[in-house]
């Protein structure tokens, strides 16, 4: 005979095993071909010795420039539609970091009649690793419909494309 505490149990350990199977499956629900997309850039996150001492390096921006037109180009390869961040350019500029700004990107991205939001950072923990991210977010629901983050090694410019790449190819527009 079961009991209802023991019923309950069994409810709570069904709940804590199917969540997060049911959360990534979100993850993999097929892109809308032709949605607008609010792309607000690509975050560099300088906190290796070498930034704090010697500050920005022009190769690094150029990079996070590189990844950013990079990724720009593949939306509109997959279909999709990049939005102009000119009616948000004031507001863009005085956020530091819109992949971590408690929804300001959901709100900038609907000011511009997005269907997505797209952010991405790159995090410099030494000039042999880095991290890079990229989250894809449905403006209306605020629900993440991808995300990925990899690391790489070697402060190139191909190193940083094969990461972003990775990203794109391996999650964001797998067949």
């Amino acid at each position: 005979m079961v009991t209802l505490g023991r019923m309950q149990r069994i409810l709570i350990i069904v709940m804590l095993v199917l969540t997060p199977v049911l959360a990534l499956a979100a993850l993999d629900k097929p892109l809308m071909r032709g949605a607008r997309v609010a792309f607000l850039g690509i975050t560099f996150i300088d906190t290796s010795t070498e930034g704090a001492y010697n500050g920005e390096r022009p190769d690094q921006t150029a990079r996070t420039r590189l990844l950013e037109e990079t990724t720009r180009q593949r939306f509109r390869d997959e279909g999709f539609v990049i939005l102009a961040n000119d009616p948000i350019a004031e507001e863009l500029a005085r956020t530091t970091n819109p992949a971590d700004c408690y929804g300001c990107e959901l709100r900038m991205a609907e000011r511009l009649g997005a269907d997505y939001v797209l952010v991405g950072e790159v995090q410099k923990v030494s000039n042999l690793i880095l991290s890079m991210n990229l989250v894809l977010t449905d403006v209306k629901t605020g629900v993440t419909l991808r995300a990925l983050a990899v690391d790489i090694r070697s402060n190139t410019d191909e190193s940083w494309l094969r990461g972003i790449n990775y990203i794109m190819k391996n999650h964001f527009f797998k067949s």
